[in-house]
């Protein structure tokens, strides 16, 4: 940068819910970014907040699952370079919650299914998948 300005890096979280070998995944509608695509529930770190609890207030604002803190794990982390924007994101799992997924953000959600693992639909966002495989995979750290 050489207007003097420092570095922003952006960070958001993700959640690999998997129940009976089936992933939740939603579709991405009307945000203007990779809409008609599957994605999973995530967001921005808001600031002043840890990676958990970026992920327990999305899972929440977006599900209306409950999630504690205590009960998610960073499976996942990549550091993805756009066009436009440097990010570190967080792929969390889940291995209990309390609730049913729900769209509660019928504005920027078409779709919340849950899909077998083996059967994943083809327009997921790539970052995505690829985090998805690196989890299954067991691989801790990439570079995209």
């Amino acid at each position: 940068m050489s207007n003097g300005e420092r570095f922003k890096l952006y960070s958001a979280t993700y959640l690999i819910l998997i129940k009976d070998g089936k992933i939740l995944l939603l579709k991405r509608f009307n945000t203007g970014w990779q809409d008609d695509n599957y994605s999973l529930i995530s967001g921005h770190l808001d600031g002043n907040e840890t990676v958990a609890d970026s992920m327990t207030r999305e899972a929440k604002e977006e599900s209306g699952i409950n999630i504690q803190p205590d009960d998610l794990k960073v499976v996942h982390t990549m550091h993805r370079i756009t066009k436009d924007r440097e990010y570190i994101d967080f792929f969390l799992i889940a291995n209990q919650w309390k609730g049913e997924p729900k769209i509660l953000e019928p504005d920027k959600c078409s779709e919340l299914t849950w899909y077998p693992l083996e059967q994943l639909p083809q327009n997921i966002i790539p970052h995505v998948k690829k985090a998805i495989e690196y989890h299954l995979n067991n691989v801790a750290f990439s570079e995209e």
